[in-house]
C-alpha cells in the first residue's frame, strides 16, 4: 500500500522543513552556485547541511547528531535545488 507523504506541496515533510528553515528566501548566489544542474546542487545543498549538523552537534555518535542525520535522510535534494535555482532565476528577471 502506497502512502502519499506530500507535505505543503513538497515531496515531504523533511523537504518541506529543511527548506523552509535553511533554504528559504537564499538568493545569495556567493554561497551556491545556482548555475549547476540540480542534481549537483542538490548534492553539494546536501553536504552544506550535514556539515552544519556535524559542526553544531558535535560530531558521531551525538543522539541528537544521529537524529538529525536520520531526519534529511528523507529529504530531497533535487526538488530544493530546482527551487532554488528557480527562484533565483526569477529573482534575476525581476531585477
Amino acid at each position: 500500500m502506497m502512502t502519499d507523504t506530500k507535505y505543503n506541496g513538497w515531496t515531504n515533510y523533511a523537504t518541506w522543513r529543511v527548506n523552509l528553515e535553511i533554504f528559504d528566501g537564499l538568493y545569495d548566489s556567493d554561497i551556491f552556485d545556482l548555475s549547476l544542474e540540480p542534481w549537483e546542487l542538490g548534492n553539494v545543498l546536501q553536504d552544506y547541511v550535514q556539515n552544519h549538523i556535524h559542526e553544531s552537534g558535535g560530531g558521531e555518535g551525538n543522539l541528537a547528531v544521529d537524529y538529525a542525520l536520520a531526519f534529511i535522510h528523507d529529504v530531497n535534494w533535487y526538488e530544493i535545488a530546482k527551487n532554488l535555482i528557480a527562484e533565483y532565476a526569477d529573482k534575476e528577471v525581476d531585477a
